[in-house]
């Protein structure tokens, strides 16, 4: 929800069905504050570093966060296209959706970054997810964060992010194990995360992950700082 709008709707609940973040109309407005935007022209060197995690704190509803200051890579993926989680490794795992015949379609681009092992029958997956349309992003501004970057600075986004553990009721198409799916829905850095994704270069994110908003327990989160120390490998990649 933004302004009492909703901008994204998310897994259900019963966490049989497949994964979900597909955006809404709520989803209009970037959440940037002035205050902290010196702190996060470059890299955080520690979780609170000039007070950013309290002063985003002041937009989000009142709850328990974890907060995780993330290394990522960013890669650029449009529904539907090569590399679409949605209509790659989700339906392999839950396959179409027997309504639609079609498979899930989050209605945006969005970033894929990071997957690893969490153990031989679960995976996780992460995203980070626009809250406006790339089109909007200033094209001079993307284009100064690419030559900073490439200079060598890596500069910090923050995301209000929500991890979910789904997993199919029944037998799967092919391969049926549990997702987890760490979404990072960004608040502040979207000029920053096209740049890195267009030079191919690393971009910090603070994110600030709900436990109560989470489709996944307080003990599944909390192994998310070592899952996210290994090193990245595919499904097929498993040994």
């Amino acid at each position: 929800m933004v302004d009492d709008e909703p901008a994204f709707e998310l897994s259900f609940y019963c966490g049989t069905c497949p994964f979900l973040f597909r955006r809404l109309e709520g989803a209009k407005e970037k959440l940037s504050l002035q205050d902290v935007q010196a702190r996060l022209s470059g890299a955080l060197h520690e979780l609170d570093e000039g007070g950013v995690i309290d002063a985003y704190a002041s937009l989000l509803p009142e709850g328990e966060y974890l907060p995780l200051l993330l290394s990522v890579k960013p890669r650029l993926v449009v529904p539907g296209e090569e590399g679409d989680y949605f209509s790659g490794e989700q339906v392999t795992t839950w396959g179409i959706d027997q309504f639609w015949g079609l498979p899930e379609y989050p209605h945006t681009p969005y970033y894929r970054t990071f997957e690893t092992v969490v153990d031989t029958d679960a995976h996780l997956y992460e995203f980070v997810v626009p809250m406006v349309p790339l089109v909007w992003n200033e094209r001079e501004r993307v284009k100064r964060y690419v030559t900073l970057m490439e200079q060598g600075t890596v500069p910090t986004a923050v995301a209000v992010s929500t991890l979910d553990v789904c997993e199919p009721a029944v037998g799967a198409p092919v391969d049926h194990y549990r997702h987890w799916g760490l979404t990072h829905f960004l608040l502040d850095g979207h000029h920053k995360l096209e740049a890195a994704a267009t030079a191919s270069q690393p971009v910090q994110i603070l994110s600030l992950l709900t436990l109560g908003e989470s489709l996944a327990g307080k003990e599944d989160c909390a192994r998310l700082p070592t899952l996210r120390a290994q090193p990245s490998a595919a499904r097929s990649e498993r040994a």
